[in-house]
């Protein structure tokens, strides 16, 4: 079935600003508040949020099958697990219903004050009921980088690294959307040259440039997918800012991993980007050397093309871009991530997200973190107000961004922006 969403010509009755990250080859999926307390399931097109129920309601998705409250929920996940197939014919129709040459919805000025809001006036919600989480290192940059701060060898990774996807699993109930903010986490740290550890707010509290990947129903207890077939269960993709604590990382990964340096907060944009939107930005991913075993072993372009960046605002309201980097560096692709997820029979259900892991550059104003960015606090960046940072103040705001931009058509993520505040105090 082809993608007709992505027909570089095609153009929206609806007003869409030249740099705009929604435009009509974009139709992202979301869940959103309306000024009339109903949340529902949405897409977007420039500065105004479409009410998939309210079009569904109105027949405008006659004859493709759907149940009755498809769109009537308070999340994507039962649209996601109806595949692939679902998911084009949806996109498909919603870029033809808002095409400037179809009168249908254009022309009916009382459908179109049901379905259509302003995007300032509707409140965005998690799109997904997100199970079950991961967090993916795929990412050579971030891990080399990360080795040497920490005292490793610059050139040596772990033995394992090359061979397969590391990962650990993160919380799901500490997920968040973009505009809520943070509290600095409390917790168990090491001080330098002590031998004995004390309690109390992070002092390190930093962010992690990152994207992360929404899974279908996969397969069932026991199966493994195979690599050729792991796309067909991503639904789209969201940007993620993996808080972390990294004097309590420091000293609770002995010898097991990150717990409360991480678990405290992970921000994502509240719009998913789906694969179709994403297919005209392939592009070809580092060599992997030695090549993976045959199960992960991929052939073309099986990354993207993704501009990302992270900009720190302080509380006097300056901006700084603080890195630009690309998804296109990452060393494991999303298919590889999930067919090894589940080599073992890891059973994948519908609304698990997965994270790639940091998003470093090879240069250093492409690195995806503070701890790469000020190289352990050693090199305090400079923002634009004056100050200084190692890692994270109370009352900054982290916000993150990312793009794809070929033939003409620019799609977007929009942003996933959150505020760090100071410790939570109990009432």
């Amino acid at each position: 079935m082809p993608i007709t969403a992505n027909n570089i010509n095609r153009k929206s009755w609806l007003e869409v600003t030249a740099n705009s990250d929604f435009p009509i080859q974009n139709i992202p999926f979301g869940v959103f508040l309306t000024k009339e307390n109903v949340v529902t399931v949405g897409t977007r097109i420039g500065d105004f949020a479409i009410d998939l129920g309210a079009l569904q309601q109105l027949n405008y998705f006659e004859g493709i099958e759907l149940t009755d409250d498809m769109f009537l929920q308070d999340t994507l996940n039962d649209f996601i697990s109806d595949g692939k197939k679902t998911w084009r014919l949806v996109r498909n129709r919603i870029a033809d219903i808002f095409d400037e040459e179809n009168p249908k919805l254009r022309d009916n000025a009382k459908d179109k004050d049901i379905i259509i809001f302003n995007i300032k006036d509707v409140e965005m919600q998690l799109p997904v009921l997100i199970g079950d989480y991961t967090d993916f290192s795929s990412n050579k940059e971030h891990a080399k980088n990360t080795r040497k701060i920490l005292g490793g060898t610059e050139n040596i990774l772990f033995p394992n690294w090359h061979h397969l996807p590391v990962a650990y699993h993160g919380r799901s109930s500490s997920i968040i959307p973009s505009g809520i903010p943070v509290h600095r986490p409390l917790g168990q740290t090491l001080p330098h040259d002590e031998t004995t550890p004390v309690f109390g707010p992070s002092r390190s509290v930093d962010f992690e440039l990152e994207t992360a990947f929404i899974t279908t129903d996969a397969n069932i207890m026991g199966e493994n997918i195979p690599i050729s077939e792991a796309e067909d269960y991503i639904f789209g993709m969201v940007l993620m800012n993996d808080w972390s604590a990294r004097d309590l990382q420091k000293w609770e990964c002995l010898p097991l991993g990150p717990f409360l340096s991480k678990n405290f907060a992970t921000s994502i944009s509240p719009w998913i980007i789906t694969m179709d939107a994403l297919e005209p930005f392939r592009t070809k991913g580092p060599k992997q050397d030695p090549a993976p075993f045959p199960y992960l072993q991929l052939k073309g372009k099986n990354t993207f093309d993704i501009n990302l960046e992270v900009t720190i605002k302080t509380e006097n309201e300056i901006e700084t871009i603080v890195t630009k980097s690309n998804y296109k560096y990452m060393y494991w692709s999303m298919s590889q991530q999930l067919a090894h997820h589940t080599s073992n029979g890891c059973r994948v259900n519908s609304g698990d997200m997965m994270g790639s892991g940091t998003i470093s550059g090879p240069t250093p104003d492409s690195y995806g973190s503070m701890l790469e960015l000020s190289w352990g606090g050693k090199n305090p960046i400079k923002l634009n107000d004056g100050t200084e940072r190692k890692y994270i103040n109370d009352g900054d705001t982290v916000i993150l961004k990312g793009f794809c931009k070929n033939n003409g058509v620019r799609i977007g993520f929009g942003e996933v922006s959150s505020k760090l505040l100071p410790p939570f105090v109990r009432k």
